[in-house]
């Protein structure tokens, strides 16, 4: 009723006409005819127009599992401002020529957004950015070994809100030099929970209190020539991050039975984590085109990050410790650290064009880093009662390098062939800790990999577009990095009449890891075909339509944890997703038309997750004035799970409101 109130209240302001600016009254003696050229201009130069869509969201149920469904959906009841947009135009003012500002999902949905645009010719240019994200992740069977004994609490959850906000402002746009400032910043508060562990003895799920923050600011100055181009930046963050994990009540963790005979638990803990950073970068960033056959483009950044961390734990309970043990019932722990990472990056591309069917592409990039830390720490048990502390320091340095070369060639003015090579390598460097023995761990990389691709246009009926990549590698950095493998995409558009298109994709991609203490193998492929069929140009209806068919496997060998026997983590899925929509547009040309909208997507797979999701919708358009638009919308989610049934839940959603029109 509030809302209906609401919008009956505005709903003068976006049914009137703009006011007009009152003339100014003459004597009849003095008035003379206006100039026809003036007799024609307007009234006045300020224009506004926009919309908002007003609503409010019923939401049935939901049957099942709720956390299931706000991991998925999250989208709550209540009073909503779905979309707003506002356009506010006057070159006559000094102040600005344009303004525009739109929004969307505003009254507690998960993803709230607004943008505002304003800008004067040859003066400035200011942009802003604001979004709201709500993250919520609690999947009873993620983290979770106790899914076997029907505990569905999960051992690694988060319940946060994410907000970004962005400015930007230029001053004298589309000028010679342009100067530049802008800031962001960037913040996430919530909860969770999380796992304190001492050892691998037991793991015990606990309270999660997450904050942390980010702001970022920079400028800068862009020089624009006929032949070159450059940009030059200055700018800082500051970070800073808080964790806290806290319980006060009798927790057996993950291991439910004795270990040698005693009964492990935790009953209280305060673990704390204070990590502040900042850092300063310059970026550099040029293009210059001495000829008309050559482009060459370059870029460089260089930052100096740097952070101190403070860490703080005291927990009772009973138990382990697994090198002598012994059992004991309290522990606290204290450490400080610090950091630094010095960061260099860069790259250079260029295009040559020596024929006029022939262009030449080269790149290069690198990315440096070195990374240098100490760390004290005091530990302190009822096992150990003196205090221990530890002075320790290590080094990490990663060197990583691209280079890559192709060419164009445009055999026919249908045909255009590509073909390439890309060869990646690096190298890292750790150097342990003097308490764990010292001593250097080297890793390298090494890939070879070539590129093929080619297009083929016939009129503007056909278009055929593809890629394929053969990538040899002998050394990587991580296990599940793509080793020998081959990659291709083909993509095709055909436009059988004006009203009718057809688009298709296809794409593959296989990975061999031959090293025998990894054995990463990997293959998945997806086909999609979708069409779009609108006659006399959507005036009465447009169909839509995708079908999308994909397999997945993977097979990687790792070692458990507990003993370090070796074992293969294997998924497979089988996977068909659709989606389709109808929009109808009433046969009765009336000045008040009513549009109707049905359709919706679904998600089914086979494998090791069997996975089921509908969510149909039907949506209502009828305007009932020139400025006014009454909708309502009914959208059905519903997920089912083979092997995980208790994650399922289904909701019934529905939406009512008005649309006002400036």
């Amino acid at each position: 009723m509030r809302l209906l109130l609401v919008c009956a209240s505005l709903l003068p302001l976006f049914a009137q006409d703009p006011p007009k600016p009152a003339a100014e009254e003459k004597p009849v003696a003095e008035q003379t005819p206006a100039p026809a050229k003036e007799a024609a201009a307007p009234a006045g130069d300020r224009v506004i127009s926009g919309s908002v869509d007003l609503g409010y969201r019923f939401v049935s149920g939901p049957a099942g599992n709720f956390d299931a469904y706000r991991t998925v959906v999250n989208l709550g009841e209540g009073p909503k401002v779905l979309n707003f947009d506002l356009t506010l135009v006057n070159p006559s003012s000094k102040w600005y020529d344009k303004i525009t500002l739109f929004g969307t999902g505003w009254g507690g949905d998960p993803n709230e957004m607004t943008r505002l645009d304003a800008s004067k010719q040859r003066l400035y240019d200011f942009h802003f950015d604001y979004r709201n994200i709500a993250y919520y992740n609690f999947l009873p069977s993620f983290a979770n070994p106790l899914i076997d004994r029907n505990n569905f609490a999960t051992q690694r959850g988060y319940d946060m809100r994410r907000r970004n906000i962005e400015a930007e402002l230029r001053f004298r746009p589309g000028a010679r030099i342009t100067p530049y400032v802008a800031y962001s910043r960037n913040w996430g508060d919530g909860r969770g929970v999380s796992t304190f562990a001492l050892d691998a003895s037991n793991e015990y799920p606990v309270f999660n209190g997450l904050y942390d923050k980010t702001d970022r600011y920079r400028a800068g100055v862009n020089f624009e020539f006929t032949k070159f181009h450059v940009t030059l930046e200055q700018g800082g963050t500051t970070y800073k991050d808080d964790e806290n994990l806290s319980t006060s009540d009798r927790n057996t963790g993950s291991r439910p039975t004795p270990f040698l005979g005693q009964q492990l638990f935790l009953t209280g803990l305060r673990q704390a984590y204070r990590v502040r950073g900042n850092s300063i970068f310059e970026r550099a960033v040029a293009t210059y085109t001495p000829w008309s056959w050559i482009d060459i483009a370059a870029a460089f950044l260089y930052s100096r990050p740097r952070s101190d961390v403070q860490y703080s734990q005291f927990n009772t309970g009973n138990f382990v410790n697994l090198s002598t043990f012994q059992f004991f019932t309290s522990q606290t722990q204290s450490a400080t650290a610090d950091s630094s990472q010095p960061h260099s990056s860069g790259n250079i591309n260029l295009e040559i064009r020596p024929l006029r069917r022939v262009r030449v592409f080269e790149s290069w990039m690198t990315d440096r880093y070195h990374t240098a830390s100490s760390l004290t720490l005091s530990n302190l048990t009822i096992v150990t009662p003196q205090a221990l502390s530890t002075l320790s320091a290590d080094r990490l340095a990663i060197n990583y390098n691209r280079q890559q070369a192709q060419v164009n060639i445009d055999l026919f003015r249908w045909l255009t062939v590509r073909a390439g090579h890309r060869y990646v390598w690096g190298d890292a460097v750790l150097r342990a800790p003097t308490e764990n023995g010292g001593g250097v761990n080297r890793g390298e990389l090494s890939q070879q990999v070539g590129l093929f691709g080619a297009q083929a246009r016939f009129g503007q009926k056909l278009w055929i577009n593809g890629d394929a990549e053969i990538a040899s590698s002998d050394r990587q950095y991580f296990r599940t990095s793509l080793g020998d493998y081959r990659k291709g995409t083909l993509r095709a558009r055909y436009q059988l009449i004006n009203s009718f298109g057809l688009t298709g994709e296809f794409s593959a991609l296989t990975n061999e890891d031959p090293n025998p203490n990894i054995r990463f193998d990997l293959a998945s492929y997806m086909t999609s075909v979708g069409f779009v069929w609108n006659p006399k140009s959507g005036k009465r209806i447009t169909i839509l339509g995708d079908y999308t068919r994909s397999t997945f496997s993977s097979d990687l060998l790792y070692y458990m944890p507990q003993d370090l026997t070796p074992a293969t983590s294997s998924y497979r899925e089988r996977a068909h997703t659709g989606t389709a929509l109808v929009d109808i547009a009433s046969p009765v040309g009336a000045k008040y038309a009513p549009k109707l909208s049905i359709g919706g997507s679904f998600f089914t797979s086979e494998g090791s997750r069997p996975t089921s999701f509908y969510s149909p919708i039907v949506k209502l358009n009828l305007p009932v004035h020139e400025r006014v638009q009454v909708f309502s919308e009914w959208r059905y989610y519903g997920l089912s799970e083979t092997f995980y049934s208790y994650e399922g839940f289904r909701s019934h959603i529905f939406v009512a409101g008005l649309r006002l029109i400036r």
